[in-house]
């Protein structure tokens, strides 16, 4: 059972703003959900997430997440049962899992008594590490654990099978063993602006926008502190594919237009801190609002610049357009090792040209000493050394020519 179900650890945030429906309201859109669910209709779930309150609560939560996350069956979602992870190799990031795990629970559920707490802890450990062991090629970044919690939190301890789409087919480029496709999706977060309000873009011009990177990483799960916000919002980031939580980054920055147009161009840095830290509290139904527009106004297609045309095509932002498309695991698996060789060779050229340029000018001193040695050697053989001497002291202006 979730937590908002329980109610005791329900954190302030959207409830109060959902409870303010009308309770007949309320109760035609808990229907509807049933409804939806019982008929697979992911198009209608879509809609239903997008508007006032999303899925309402955990029970309704438990069955539309993992529809919309692909789960074939709701009941395929859950691996209380499944001890085969357990029997894999240990993950090489699972160290890091741990030290991560043990500081979990800051925002959410985080009043349960110790041996409560200490028992949701072993749980998330597992969860992870059984996404971690089945797909071994992922790797685990600071934040997953983030995500990790809120699907737990929401759809129970055996969510693993949930957590598996989750992975690969919404944030596996985060998964990479390489942070460079993370940063190009956060390249498309100023060609958003760009296109939406250029004097602002003009403003935030800097030359990368990592001030979106712990947002992206962890679909926002770090910085929202309310339970009640957080499992709200990824009602609405499930239902659609994942480019989406860029633009309501960008819906974010938007909304806060006067006060960073009010910062000076050049104080960069006060810039960047007010942009990575989210405004409390966010008005998350006006900012999903804001974002539907911007993707429907300004579809990733149509963005100025190159930020779209670098991203890979096995990039899950590519590969993910529908949430409706079918994706086997195995598909995303190829994909993910595709675009890591791509990675990794593109990073090995750039290293090669770095290292060219570094060393340009000892290496033409070089090359030219060779050739000149080459020339010497001709011109001695041929009885033309004199030649060389001349060429060389008049070179030096030792000699002058008549």
């Amino acid at each position: 059972m979730g937590v908002a179900e329980n109610g005791a650890e329900e954190k302030l945030g959207s409830y109060e703003r959902i409870q303010s429906m009308h309770e007949a309201e309320r109760e035609r859109k808990k229907e509807e959900i049933r409804d939806a669910c019982s008929d697979g209709d992911i198009a209608k779930l879509v809609e239903l997430a997008d508007s006032a309150g999303g899925i309402l609560d955990d029970g309704l939560r438990q069955k539309a997440w993992p529809i919309l996350l692909g789960v074939s069956e709701p009941a395929a979602g859950w691996l209380d049962g499944d001890k085969c992870w357990q029997r894999k190799p240990a993950h090489r990031d699972e160290e890091q899992v741990q030290l991560d795990v043990d500081r979990a629970f800051v925002y959410y559920a985080n009043d349960a008594p110790e041996k409560v707490m200490e028992a949701r802890k072993q749980a998330l450990f597992r969860l992870i590490a059984g996404v971690l062991r089945r797909h071994s090629m992922l790797c685990y970044f600071q934040g997953y654990h983030d995500i990790a919690q809120v699907m737990m939190l929401v759809l129970g301890p055996g969510c693993g099978a949930a957590l598996d789409r989750l992975s690969l087919c919404r944030i596996r480029d985060y998964m990479l063993p390489s942070l460079t496709p993370a940063l190009q999706h956060l390249q498309l977060v100023p060609a958003i602006l760009n296109a939406a309000d250029k004097e602002l873009a003009a403003h935030l011009s800097m030359p990368h926008a990592n001030y979106a990177l712990p947002s992206a990483l962890t679909l926002y799960a770090h910085d929202i502190q309310a339970y009640s916000d957080i499992a709200r919002l990824f009602d609405f980031l499930l239902a659609h594919e994942p480019l989406i939580s860029l633009y309501l980054f960008a819906a974010i920055i938007l909304s806060r237009r006067q006060r960073l147009l009010a910062i000076p161009q050049d104080e960069n840095d006060m810039l960047f801190f007010t942009l990575q830290k989210l405004p409390q509290p966010l008005d998350l139904e006006s900012l999903i609002e804001e974002a539907l527009r911007l993707f429907d106004q300004h579809p990733p297609e149509s963005l100025p610049g190159r930020a779209w045309r670098q991203i890979s095509h096995d990039s899950v932002l590519k590969t993910s357009r529908s949430i409706t498309a079918a994706q086997s695991l195995e598909s995303t698996e190829r994909s993910f090792e595709r675009q890591a060789r791509e990675v990794a060779w593109q990073e090995t050229k750039q290293k090669a040209l770095r290292t060219a340029f570094k060393y340009r000018r000892p290496i033409t001193s070089t090359a030219l000493a060779v050739a000149m040695g080459a020339v010497s050697i001709w011109l001695r053989k041929s009885g033309n050394d004199r030649v060389l001497l001349a060429f060389v002291l008049s070179g030096f202006g030792l000699i002058r020519s008549r």
